[in-house]
């Protein structure tokens, strides 16, 4: 486990207590950092390499692994040999070098939705944070030519939406949502929106559907990694709870309660948790689920969808071999498998700290099932894998732990961090959009300022935005999206360097004996090569002949 505060090596720090994808456990919004992902969202791939580069030397100690999780798996090197060289290219060493590594790659049934990198975002949807930073992320993935996700209930809580019989009228913040990412979306990368109940409830995939047709990819959703119920927001206005009790959620306390309202007056009852519904809960066995699902997928296709993808939680493993076989089945076009403990914006944090299976137990038994259905003649569906990723050698992991099956690694905390730090910089250096850009700063903290004191001093990829966008289009860029493209540059370079190592030149090549167990139990766990086995033989008959 990453539990080290401090990283002296990179200049990095912890202002929480750290995760094991290397973010604090609780991130701020209004953080003047400095964790990996915050500061490498303005040094961008210089935060691959120790600092003080010719004052000192460094070593690693991140050497000895207990337990089973991500942590305990290593990455493979090898000393010879190159796969998946572009055309043109040879190998011969001045060919073979990591700026050559591809690392685009495609995911789809029968439409190929093409990506820069294989990295997509978790659902952003109805909690605040996402709506207050999104124009940060949405514009941040479309020039990095990565999927977004606009997660459940979007169009519910928005008071300026109208919904008359199931039907939408108007939803000024999905349509702001889509329309931001696809100003700048240029064939790589993908809108996913995602159905909860309640938004199937409220005609959602009917109105995206007519107003947006094959622009936007459609999701189904069972749940996620970081709780098993419904999706919460919360909420401190009265007169809010009431308006989305009515407009049919579950609201608690109960804003219609006399007694709540006194409580909320006398200021006992400060704020509202809105809850959406479980899904599935009129079905007694696993026939009548399939039944049901496979209705549902042809619904969306009778409307117009020719992309649709599910996205499940932590369940067991009856639900994990569900999930996998009825998207394969129906021929979706990915399937993103969540494990926990997921990140979140508003979920129980004791459900969230016990609740479902740890991401690398899920994920092995997903290649597990996978392979199955492969081996007996079935087309699997392409999978993401999501729980926990956030620096560049996990998603190497995941990648590996997954191939051939994994496509995308689905990256949520990680993803917003950099739209958080642009928008509290851009509202420092420009006090008269920082309500606009929901900046928290008055002035740059040292942490920043240290760096720089404009946009073009402080983001290492400012100009490659620029060059990507023109000059006058620039003026127009948020910073949180200039910080993103910045964090993902390092992520790729990262992800480069380690399949250089592995001597794969094209991510697509990546395989399970790219990664090896760092224990038994993990090797047993997970079906990985323990570090002294991988490759055993070989080196027996390298010493025997």
């Amino acid at each position: 486990m990453r539990l080290e505060k401090n990283n002296d090596v990179l200049g990095t720090t912890n202002r929480g207590n750290p995760a094991e994808s290397g973010l604090c456990t609780l991130c701020r919004a209004d953080c003047t950092g400095k964790c990996e992902i915050w500061k490498s969202s303005l040094t961008g791939r210089k935060l691959l390499y120790p600092r003080d580069f010719g004052l000192v030397t460094a070593g690693a100690n991140n050497t000895t692994h207990v337990g089973v999780s991500y942590n305990s798996l290593r990455i493979q090197g090898y000393a010879y040999g190159s796969i998946g060289l572009a055309e043109g290219l040879t190998k011969d060493a001045d060919h073979c070098i990591f700026p050559n590594v591809d690392l685009s790659t495609e995911f789809g049934a029968t439409i190929k939705t093409k990506t820069r990198l294989p990295l997509m975002t978790g659902a952003l949807g109805s909690t605040f944070i996402a709506a207050k930073y999104w124009d940060g992320f949405a514009v941040g993935c479309a020039l990095t030519g990565i999927p977004i996700v606009i997660g459940e209930n979007v169009v519910g809580v928005d008071k300026e939406s109208a919904i008359s019989g199931g039907k939408i009228e108007i939803s000024p913040e999905l349509d702001r949502r889509i329309n931001t990412y696809l100003r700048y979306y240029d064939g790589y990368g993908a809108i996913i929106v995602q159905l909860n109940v309640e938004d199937t409830r409220n005609g959602v995939a009917e109105y995206v559907a007519d107003k947006y047709g094959d622009k936007c990819i459609i999701e189904l959703k069972w749940g996620q990694g970081a709780k098993n119920i419904g999706g919460e927001i919360q909420v401190t206005s009265l007169d809010y709870a009431i308006f989305l009790k009515e407009r049919g959620y579950v609201v608690d306390p109960n804003p219609a309660l006399p007694e709540v309202q006194e409580a909320f007056a006398k200021g006992s009852i400060k704020s509202f948790a809105r809850h959406s519904r479980l899904g599935g809960t009129h079905f007694d066995s696993v026939d009548l689920v399939r039944e049901d699902f496979m209705k549902s997928v042809d619904y969306l296709r009778s409307l117009g969808f020719s992309r649709i993808s599910l996205k499940t939680g932590s369940y067991g493993m009856e639900e994990l071999a569900m999930a996998i076989r009825f998207a394969s089945d129906a021929n979706l076009d990915l399937l993103t498998i969540d494990g926990s403990g997921g990140g979140t914006g508003m979920s129980p944090w004791n459900m969230m700290q016990s609740w479902g299976v740890p991401s690398i137990n899920l994920h092995a038994k997903a290649y597990e099932y996978a392979a199955i259905l492969a081996a007996n003649g079935t087309k699997v569906v392409d999978l993401s894998f999501a729980g926990g990723f956030a620096l560049e050698d996990s998603v190497f992991k995941g990648l590996a732990l997954g191939a051939p099956f994994v496509k995308l690694i689905c990256m949520g905390r990680g993803i917003m961090i950099p739209g958080f730090l642009g928008a509290n910089i851009e509202g420092a250096l420009n006090p008269e959009r920082r309500s606009a850009v929901h900046g928290n700063w008055e002035t740059l903290p040292k942490s920043v300022s240290s760096l720089g004191n404009s946009p073009e001093e402080l983001f290492a990829c400012y100009f490659e935005v620029q060059k990507k966008v023109g000059k006058d289009e620039m003026r127009k860029i948020p910073y949180g999206a200039i910080a993103m493209y910045t964090m993902a540059d390092k992520l790729g370079c990262g992800i480069q360097q380690l399949l250089a190592g592995a001597r794969k030149f094209q991510v697509n090549q990546i395989s399970r004996n790219d990664i090896f167990a760092a224990n038994r139990e993990t090797a047993r766990e997970t079906g990985i090569t323990h570090i002294t086995d991988a490759n055993h033989e070989s080196a027996m008959n390298i010493l025997l002949k």
